[in-house]
């Protein structure tokens, strides 16, 4: 099948749309990468989106249009990632999150993707599937990240312990245990990590008044110098000594949380380059620190993916605090890196069609296996 994979993330950045052709069944899958692109939201669109996710109230016919609006900017992302007199077979749209709360004692969990499944699907004509997370979460999952089964089917390895460390606006990671272990299927582990970009990117726009939208290569953050002491201090929140299963999002990690961090360096007297740097490492520290909290071993390789791959500083701290693992990208193996959390959902979709399910319940808290998705015909 040729699939169509539609991902927006937490930073807000743009629709990633991917086009794959996918065969076989279960895991063993072959995924070939056919294109890529990612479409900027219209910026009017991409500022209520931004809105909503720091807590602007609206009104239900208010978001109604916004989910709405979002589905057209997704259905047009497919087709103009689709060449001319090509047949797609299925459309994978995740939309965009505006709202995730992970379960809490005994009540099921909420997560809200706006970017209405069925409009894609008639504005398209092509079948999609989109509402990913609502089946893990109704047994009691976090509904995230529903990346790491992709993480099995696409890494797994028979000799190295691996880690699939994405970073978009939120990190996760995927650990994989070498399939030559007995029953190395339940030793797998995956959580959200913490911050990714969304603190830098936040803290760009806020000191560029929107002039810039993120850190390009962590060129700015280079030059300062990160607060130890801060790090330490950020590194206390209880999130990040929560044991998985667990997820996060702009809720406890957005414009608030950074207000409170630009409080806590007040006394420090850093520079907007000193903070940038401190709030990057607050990025690499809190990943280092959840692999050695949280996993069996240190992974022998990590194999980075998303914007935050694209950051030179960033994977330099990466690098000083886990010196002994082996740093890879996601492009290493043929799938792209920029595009891996699209290619994610294209998968899913094609999964649905299967009736072969996509979550992995020891990662995302669920009771049971279960198909993800809702299915919508042209």
């Amino acid at each position: 099948m040729k699939v169509v994979g539609l991902m927006s993330g937490t930073s807000v950045d743009g629709i990633d749309a991917a086009l794959v052709e996918i065969e076989g069944e279960g895991l063993d899958i072959r995924v070939e990468l056919l294109a890529g692109q990612t479409f900027p939201y219209k910026a009017a669109v991409r500022q209520e989106i931004l809105a909503v996710c720091s807590g602007k109230p609206l009104s239900l016919e208010e978001l109604a249009r916004l989910d709405y609006t979002i589905a057209e900017e997704f259905a047009q992302a497919a087709l103009n990632i689709i060449p001319i007199n090509t047949k797609v077979d299925l459309i994978g749209s995740h939309g965009q999150t505006v709202y995730h709360q992970p379960p809490r004692g005994n009540q099921l969990g909420y997560s809200l993707q706006l970017g209405r499944g069925d409009v894609i699907a008639r504005l398209t004509g092509i079948d999609t599937v989109s509402n990913f997370r609502v089946a893990d979460i109704a047994e009691g999952g976090q509904g995230a990240p529903l990346v790491s089964k992709i993480d099995v089917c696409l890494y797994r390895h028979p000799h190295r312990h691996r880690c699939l460390q994405n970073i978009g606006g939120i990190g996760n990671v995927t650990y994989l245990p070498p399939t030559s272990l007995p029953q190395w299927q339940e030793k797998i582990i995956g959580f959200d990590t913490g911050p990714g970009n969304v603190l830098i990117d936040l803290a760009v726009q806020q000191l560029t008044d929107n002039q810039l939208h993120f850190d390009l290569n962590g060129e700015w953050s280079r030059q300062g110098k990160p607060c130890e002491a801060l790090v330490r201090k950020w590194l206390k929140q209880d999130f990040f000594r929560q044991k998985p299963p667990k997820s996060t999002g702009r809720e406890l990690f957005g414009v608030e949380y950074l207000h409170q961090c630009r409080r806590d360096a007040q006394e420090y007297n850093l520079s907007p380059a000193d903070f940038l740097a401190t709030l990057t490492e607050l990025t690499a520290a809190s990943i280092a620190d959840s692999y050695r909290r949280f996993l069996p071993s240190l992974p022998q390789d990590v194999i980075l993916a998303g914007g935050g791959a694209r950051n030179l500083y960033l994977r330099e701290r990466l690098q000083h605090h886990l010196p002994q693992c082996r740093w890879l990208d996601s492009d290493d193996f043929g799938i792209s890196s920029e595009f891996k959390e699209a290619i994610a959902f294209a998968i899913l979709a094609y999964w649905h069609i299967q009736n072969y399910p996509g979550n992995l319940p020891q990662v995302t808290g669920a009771k049971r296996e279960v198909v993800l998705g809702q299915l919508y015909r042209n």
